[in-house]
C-alpha cells in the first residue's frame, strides 16, 4: 500500500516581469532546502524563469503554482493563465518562434529542463502548462512514488496573503484500489490548517479500513480542533463508495456525464448525525473530481471535455483558475483508474 500525503502550492501572481524574480528565488529556495546538486536547483530556477516570463509577456490573469512534491522527488510549476491562447501549438513549442521578438526557446527550454513537461491551449481560453523538475545527478533525493494503476493530479492553494492552507488532501493505493480524501478546516490560517492536517492524520493509517467507521473516529479526533468539511471517496474499476460531511464537493465527469457526489451537512469535530456510505457507479472514462468550497460548484463539465484524456494536473489547474472564489483555501483533486492494458 501506498500513501501520499498531499502538498500545497504557493501561487505568484504574474502581472509584470518584475513578479518573475520572486518566483525563481523561491523555486531557487525549495532546491536548496532539499539538498538538490547545484546543476539541478539551476534548471529548476531556469523553468520557473521561462515560465514567468511567458506569463508576464503573454497571458492575461497569469499565475505561477509551486510546490515540492517530497513525495515524488521533485518541484512542480504549473503556468495557468485565462488567455489569449495559442493557436498553434506545435509551432510555438519549436525554438526561434517567436510573437514578440525574442530568441524564441522559451517552451522548447522548459520541455528540456524538465522530467514532466504537458501543455494545453485553446484561443480564447487560455493556458496551462506544466513542467516537473527532479534532480539528474546526485543522490539528494529517494525513488519517486509510484501509483501504477491511476491517473492523478492535484492543485492546492492557501488564500491570498496566508502561507497556511487550511485545505489538505490525502491518496492511498494498493493494487487496483484507491482512497481519496479532501479535508477543509473551517474558515483559513493555521488553525484551519491544524483542522486539516488532524482529518489526514485520522486517514493516514487506515485508508481502506470501513469509510464510515473511519469518518467517526475522524470527527473524534478532530474535537480539539475547530473541525472542518471532509470528504472521502474510494474507488476500484467502476465501483465507487463515498462519504463525509459538510461542503467539500464530490463529482464524477466524462465527455457525456456529469454527476454531482453529495454528502451530509455538518463538520467533524463539531457536529455530524451520521455517516452513510454511498455506492455510486463511475461511468465510462469519468475522473472523479473533489474540491473544497473555495471553488466554485457550478462550473460546466463540458467546457472541460478537452482536458479529460490529459494529465489529471492541467484539468485541476483549469479549474483552479477559471472557477476558484479568490476570498478562501482551494483545493481539486481528480482521479480516474488508467485505461488500456
Amino acid at each position: 500500500m501506498e500513501v501520499i500525503r498531499g502538498w500545497t502550492h504557493r501561487a505568484f501572481p504574474i502581472e509584470d516581469l518584475s513578479f518573475v524574480g520572486e518566483a525563481r528565488r523561491h523555486v531557487a529556495r525549495l532546491a536548496a532546502e532539499r539538498a538538490w546538486p547545484e546543476h539541478d536547483a539551476a534548471r529548476a530556477a531556469l523553468v520557473a524563469t521561462e515560465l514567468g516570463t511567458n506569463l508576464a509577456k503573454h497571458a492575461q490573469a497569469g499565475q505561477l503554482l509551486v510546490a515540492a512534491r517530497d513525495a515524488l522527488g521533485d518541484i512542480e510549476l504549473i503556468a495557468v493563465d485565462r488567455g489569449p491562447g495559442m493557436p498553434d501549438l506545435a509551432r510555438s513549442m519549436r525554438d526561434g518562434f517567436s510573437t514578440t521578438a525574442t530568441a524564441g526557446t522559451g517552451l522548447g527550454a522548459i520541455a528540456r529542463q524538465s522530467e514532466g513537461f504537458d501543455l494545453h491551449s485553446l484561443p480564447g481560453m487560455g493556458t496551462v502548462c506544466l513542467a516537473r523538475v527532479r534532480p539528474r545527478t546526485g543522490t539528494a533525493v529517494a525513488a519517486p512514488a509510484r501509483a501504477d494503476a491511476f491517473d492523478w493530479g492535484a492543485v492546492c492553494v492557501p488564500v491570498r496573503g496566508e502561507t497556511a492552507c487550511g485545505d489538505a488532501w490525502m491518496l492511498a493505493f494498493d493494487g487496483r484500489r484507491a482512497a481519496a480524501l479532501l479535508a477543509d478546516g473551517l474558515g483559513h490560517g493555521p488553525e484551519a490548517q491544524v483542522a486539516a492536517q488532524a482529518a489526514l492524520d485520522g486517514f493516514a493509517s487506515r485508508p481502506f479500513d470501513d469509510g464510515a467507521a473511519t469518518m467517526q473516529s475522524m470527527h473524534e479526533r478532530l474535537r480539539t480542533t475547530r473541525g472542518a468539511a471532509v470528504f472521502g471517496l474510494w474507488m476500484e474499476g467502476e465501483a465507487l463508495r463515498y462519504t463525509g460531511a459538510g461542503n467539500v464537493a464530490g463529482r464524477l465527469v466524462s465527455g457525456t456525464a456529469d454527476k454531482a457526489l453529495a454528502t451530509a451537512h455538518g463538520t467533524l469535530g463539531l457536529q455530524v448525525r451520521r455517516f452513510d456510505m454511498t455506492p455510486a457507479t463511475r461511468p465510462p472514462h469519468a475522473l472523479a473530481l473533489l474540491h473544497s468550497d473555495g471553488v466554485q460548484t457550478r462550473w460546466p463539465g463540458a467546457a472541460l471535455a478537452p482536458l479529460l484524456a490529459r494529465e489529471p494536473t492541467l484539468l485541476a489547474a483549469r479549474i483552479f483558475a477559471d472557477h476558484a472564489r479568490g476570498r478562501d483555501d482551494a483545493c481539486v483533486v481528480a482521479l480516474r483508474p488508467k485505461e488500456g492494458p
